[in-house]
């Protein structure tokens, strides 16, 4: 925009009268520069000092003079770029003049420039707080973001640049926004990156900083490229709707302005329609058309108001509105009490309107609406205002979580996003301070957000004084306490629930930590172990496990052996080359003493171990789930407290043994001595419930065969008789031998052994 003659000789007028000798511009060849400059600095000389239009003045002189007649690829000259930069820093986020300097000097550092391009006194003409800007400038456009979603470091990186200052990510909105509206310049491959770059990225930071005005503009350009026919629908609709919103919105406000004005309030009334993406996320998320969406517009009432008169005012005019239409009691929100964490404040309330339409009303003061269109960057200009205090604490909080070396930036990327556009909701500690946290917040987040160590060892705690568990989601207004306990640990399950980035981070820096430590440990056991089995420990040797237990991580595999859910045994017998070779010898081994091993039989060349019938071996005991008689064939199972317990090999439990434990199941053999001991086994008999029968059963049993009977169960229904004996037998064919005779008495049906 040319500025107009008479402004530029009101500040030439200005200048004379205060005896102020102005830096002249260098003489500029090119109209459009020309102009540009020119706008920059009427915009900027009614904020800004004599000294600052001098440095200004000074900053593109250097700039013309270095990059003047330097275009880019698309044929743009650098310089009208840079020049574009700093107007959007100052006149639409609200910066100042060491950003307006940093603006128009940042493209002197571009790398694909001349060497040399930048003067080495530099910092002593414009000051160390300008370079630091364009140091962190340089950094971020040298992140590439062509897919985000891959090279998501690069995302923290970009915002590690928070931690020097703010300023070079709102100059990098401004560079990005300045970028999207040129974007019909760019290629198609180059507007789709640009778009994403600009809706997975910049968008939602500029709405965390409050600047709804530019990030409302960035996510309606991106929608544009990346939806172009949802884009063009809405378009075409609101044209279509314009008129009838115009005429709706003249009946809606006619009778509040009138109020308005009889009650003395100076003040302006707008409507402002719903931003393009906010309606397209509307209609997408809520599944409806377009016409279903009522919220299209809200009015908005601006109050020019004194600052200690602010809130009453704002409450005034909002008993004038809900007096005039009936309000929704569920929909007042109240951001002038209590602001919003990027320092919004205003007050909503929706009312029935005309034609029994819902409308959304915004009543806020000057300064409010400023600064919920600037932001922070608007703060700075209202001394007093709590804005840069809730940007430092933001800031601190995002570079707590980013010094964490064990943070997946992929989730965080996720994590932020969602948190930014979330709700929040205001808590209350024991002593009456205000936490805002995001909706859906649990006592776990809360207790992260006060500090780690609070949120490692919480076991849950009190919400208005009612016990509640690390899961309870809280609500505007709770009263919360935290109870901890130092034996508590973080655990892997708390991701579940968990809704702040914050608490994810922590969560998973402390599980890894723990994991870490876990997997030195397994690590030095497994080293310790080939070592003694004369086994080479190598990489070789570690994707050979990896695939067996198929696990991805070397970490993984050392912390399972660590926490005994990988037996270093099993590895040895994986390892060796022929598995039958180990022999149930050199298995003990490794659960014995050599003087207990020597108290075991081995049969062959040491192939099986020996099971005596006498059972006088006090190192292994006969599974009672089982329960094995001399003559079934059996296997050894050592166990970690009861030395090794004799199973049947069809024993119920036999193949979860054999597939978890390999290494632990000992093969074995009967062996028969003159001595005879007796073993226990339990029969299963049916049959007719004839007269006598279990008379005759026990009669079998004592007089026939000579057979001591435990126990006896029966159970008798219309005339069905099934019942359970317990015997005392020799041997497998003892038992045979009683299970062919209880067979033969009449009325029984069958006998069977059990399996337990």
């Amino acid at each position: 925009m040319r500025v107009p003659v008479r402004q530029l000789a009101d500040f030439a007028d200005f200048l004379q009268a205060k005896n102020f000798k102005q830096m002249q511009l260098v003489e500029i060849k090119e109209y459009e520069v020309k102009d540009s400059i020119e706008s920059l600095i009427a915009d900027c000389k009614p904020h800004l000092s004599m000294d600052d239009i001098d440095r200004i003045i000074k900053a593109f002189n250097l700039a013309y003079e270095r990059i003047g007649g330097l275009k880019w690829v698309d044929g743009e000259k650098i310089l009208n770029h840079s020049i574009e930069v700093a107007r959007i820093a100052f006149k639409e986020i609200g910066l100042g003049a060491e950003s307006v300097i940093s603006a128009l000097l940042h493209n002197l550092k571009d790398p694909s420039l001349p060497e040399g391009t930048l003067p080495k006194n530099l910092e002593k003409d414009f000051g160390v707080t300008v370079i630091d800007i364009m140091e962190g400038l340089t950094k971020i456009n040298a992140i590439n973001t062509e897919n985000i979603a891959l090279h998501s470091e690069n995302f923290r990186r970009l915002l590690l640049a928070l931690s020097g200052d703010v300023r070079v990510i709102l100059l990098k909105i401004a560079d990005q926004l300045r970028d999207m509206r040129a974007l019909e310049k760019r290629t198609m491959e180059e507007q789709l990156r640009i778009a994403r770059e600009t809706n997975y990225l910049y968008a939602p930071i500029a709405h965390r900083l409050g600047l709804y005005a530019v990030k409302t503009e960035l996510e309606d350009i991106a929608l544009k490229y990346l939806h172009p026919e949802d884009y063009n629908y809405i378009v075409k609709k609101l044209e279509e709707t314009d008129v009838q919103r115009h005429n709706f919105v003249a009946k809606f406000v006619k009778p509040i302005e009138e109020k308005l004005r009889q009650r003395g309030f100076d003040f302006e009334m707008k409507a402002r329609t719903k931003s393009i993406h906010s309606l397209w996320n509307k209609i997408r998320n809520k599944k409806v058309d377009f016409e279903d969406v009522y919220d299209i517009f809200a009015i908005r009432v601006i109050l020019n108001s004194k600052p200690e008169e602010e809130k009453s005012d704002c409450w005034q005019v909002y008993s004038i509105v809900t007096e005039e239409y009936q309000p929704n009691p569920d929909r007042l929100r109240d951001w002038i009490s209590i602001p919003k964490s990027n320092g919004y404040e205003s007050l909503h309330t929706t009312v029935m309107g005309p034609e029994g339409k819902w409308v959304e009303v915004q009543i806020r003061t000057q300064r409010m609406d400023e600064v919920a269109e600037k932001g922070f960057a608007a703060h700075w200009k209202y001394k007093g205002g709590k804005g840069s205090q809730e940007l430092d604490h933001w800031l601190a909080t995002i570079r707590e979580i980013l010094e964490n070396p064990e943070l997946n930036p992929v989730d965080f990327i996720d994590d932020f996003k969602r948190n930014i556009y979330e709700d929040e909701i205001f808590v209350f500690t024991p002593k009456g301070d205000l936490k805002k946290l995001p909706a859906g917040s649990t006592m776990l987040d809360f207790a992260y957000e006060i500090h780690s160590d609070l949120g490692d060892h919480c076991t849950g705690g009190k919400v208005n004084g009612r016990m509640v568990t690390i899961r309870q989601k809280l609500k505007n207004g709770d009263s919360i306490s935290i109870e901890t306990n130092n034996n508590q640990k973080p655990k892997l399950d708390w991701l579940d629930f968990v809704a702040t980035s914050k608490a994810k981070s922590r969560i998973k820096s402390s599980i890894n930590e723990e994991k870490s430590r876990l997997a030195q440990l397994g690590k030095e056991t497994l080293i310790r172990k080939c070592k003694n089995w004369k086994i080479d420990f190598n990489d070789d040797l570690i994707r050979t496990l990896l695939k067996h237990f198929k696990i991805k991580l070397a970490q993984d595999l050392y912390a399972k052996i660590a926490e005994g859910e990988i037996d270093p045994l099993s590895v040895k017998v994986l390892l060796a080359k022929e598995e039958e070779k180990v022999s149930p010898k050199d298995q003990l081994q490794e659960f014995f003493s050599s003087e207990t091993i020597e108290e075991f039989s081995f049969g062959g060349k040491d192939d099986f171990l020996v099971i005596d019938n006498n059972l006088n071996n006090v190192n292994y005991k006969l599974a009672k789930c089982c329960q094995p008689i001399f003559g079934d064939e059996i296997f050894g199972f050592v166990t970690i407290k009861e030395g090794i317990k004799i199973h049947r090999k069809n024993c119920p439990n036999a193949n979860q043994m054999f597939e978890r434990y390999p290494y632990r199941v000992i093969k074995a053999k009967w062996q028969s001595t003159q001595n005879r001991n007796s073993f226990q086994a339990t029969l299963h008999i049916s049959g007719t419930n004839d007269m006598g029968l279990i008379s005759k059963i026990s009669h079998v049993i004592s007089k026939d065969v000579g057979v001591q009977m435990r126990s006896i169960n029966v159970n008798n229904d219309e005339g069905a008789f099934d019942g359970t004996l317990r015997l005392l037998v020799n041997d497998l064919e003892h038992l045979e031998f009683v299970i062919h005779k209880l067979k033969n008495i009449k009325g029984v049906i069958s006998v069977i052994r059990s399996i337990t």
